[in-house]
């Protein structure tokens, strides 16, 4: 099949198709893109959703703005999804937000708050651990019916993700996307405007050196045309250490996702290269200077995401799901700003493209270990990902960086061989249970252990 072809006939096969975020933005995307078309099999644990969203995006192939048809077909089994797959999206709630809740709140007994718990600290820690055996299972499909299909994962935690991938068929074209470094330069085309009087710079016109890992990403060079950003960045960040108000309106005190970016000043006041992710991550990767508690948290103009607040939206997407259905709500073909489609149009040799990316370290990042899931830059084309050198990381960060590298290698390692006592000492090295006792740090990873009972093999409790 060339090329062309391939591109109006594409198979996409979507695991965690009853997705009630991620799906419909991808859906938009598709439809709006005249360059591509074809089908899309959605494979979800939750048949019912699945469902659901066959309805949801037919309608959205068939919008009178649409500008290529997509046919939109549930899968029965993982099987069914992946064979003659081109590509495959993978975007799913590990467990469900009653296990997230234990990864987020039981910590907090010890005075530990994590803003997200997905990535690292103790919550990302548990949630790893259900994980993974799920991405075993999804890699050995992939191994087995999709062996030749480019790979998309957005399921954290993103690093762990497509570490599994590689461990279980280290031939796969997996990577993953993430899209917090394009809210940093979204901050830098806002800084130009203040700082610079230049409206309407877009954010794929900076170009960024992007280093690190997944949400604890670094960009060590920025420039705009022929303006370094890196100096203009120190006074900018000095300028507004307590605080940036991007929208006018204070919205950090009133989102559980906003922030003023006062952790991203702060680490580059410490640190001298700009922190790309947003407060709620980059908190989580420290010792807990910024979330030693609410007040704290409040002090560095962030919010700790309850899952009281993720279960209360999960409701309202379940409603909207209703009245995409019904019509109730008309469907807005609005794109999600995530560039998922335009990776998949590079690969398939409709123009190159650079952007941030999750893969396996092949000597981009020098001073990390290789074959360790990375996030630098990379060039996407025909049939290819050349992920982008972006040099050693600067000798003050790599400390902060390398130590989240080795405990995620201990935490694949724990998890794949049920390994108890590794699994316990990599979930007290995480920074944030720094000031946590042997004891409770021990009845705290029993507690939250045996909270994910029913994802585990029994083999962890025997």
């Amino acid at each position: 099949m060339s090329v062309t072809n391939k591109a109006k006939n594409l198979t996409v096969a979507y695991i965690g198709g009853g997705s009630r975020g991620w799906a419909w933005g991808f859906m938009k995307d598709l439809a709006m893109d005249e360059q591509l078309c074809g089908s899309v099999r959605l494979y979800d644990i939750d048949h019912d959703a699945a469902r659901r969203n066959e309805m949801i995006g037919n309608k959205i192939s068939a919008h009178p703005d649409a500008k290529s048809p997509w046919k939109y077909q549930v899968a029965d089994s993982l099987k069914e999804a992946l064979t003659g797959a081109d590509f495959v999206v993978i975007s799913i709630l590990p467990g469900t937000f009653d296990e997230m809740a234990s990864d987020v709140h039981l910590p907090e007994r010890l005075g530990i708050y994590q803003p997200v718990g997905d990535t690292v600290g103790p919550g990302g820690f548990m949630r790893a651990m259900r994980t993974i055996p799920m991405f075993v299972e999804i890699g050995e499909a992939i191994r087995d019916y999709a062996p030749d299909a480019w790979v998309i994962n957005y399921t954290n935690p993103m690093t762990l993700c497509i570490r599994t991938l590689y461990e279980v068929f280290p031939q796969v074209k997996a990577f993953g996307c993430c899209h917090e470094v394009f809210g940093t330069q979204h901050l830098l085309c806002k800084m130009i405007a203040d700082e610079l009087g230049i409206e309407g710079v877009q954010r794929h016109e900076i170009y960024t050196t992007v280093t690190g890992i997944n949400h604890f990403t670094w960009l060590t060079r920025a420039s705009y045309k022929d303006v370094d950003l890196m100096p203009l960045y120190a006074g900018f960040a000095k300028k507004y250490a307590d605080g940036y108000d991007k929208g006018g309106d204070k919205n950090w005190m009133n989102s559980s996702f906003a922030s003023a970016d006062m952790i991203k000043f702060d680490l580059f006041n410490r640190y001298g290269a700009i922190a790309a992710a947003g407060d709620r991550h980059l908190a989580e990767f420290m010792a807990p200077i910024y979330t030693r508690d609410p007040e704290t948290v409040t002090s560095w103009k962030f919010g700790l995401t309850t899952v009281d607040w993720r279960k209360g939206d999960l409701q309202r997407r379940m409603q909207r799901s209703d009245d995409l259905i019904s019509g109730k709500e008309e469907i807005d073909l609005k794109g999600s700003g995530e560039e998922g489609h335009l990776l998949i149009k590079a690969i398939l040799g409709l123009g190159d493209l650079v952007s941030n990316v999750n893969v396996p370290n092949r000597g981009q990042i020098p001073n990390l270990p290789i074959g360790a899931v990375v996030e630098t830059n990379a060039l996407f084309g025909l049939n290819r990902i050349e992920p982008v050198y972006a040099g050693p990381v600067p000798q003050n960060i790599l400390p902060l960086i390398a130590r989240h590298v080795y405990n995620q290698e201990n935490t694949l390692r724990a998890a794949l061989t049920c390994d108890r006592e590794l699994a316990f000492t990599t979930f007290m090295n995480d920074p944030m249970m720094a000031a946590v006792t042997l004891e409770d740090g021990k009845a705290l990873f029993n507690d939250m252990l045996e909270n994910q009972k029913k994802y585990l093999p029994a083999k962890w409790f025997e």
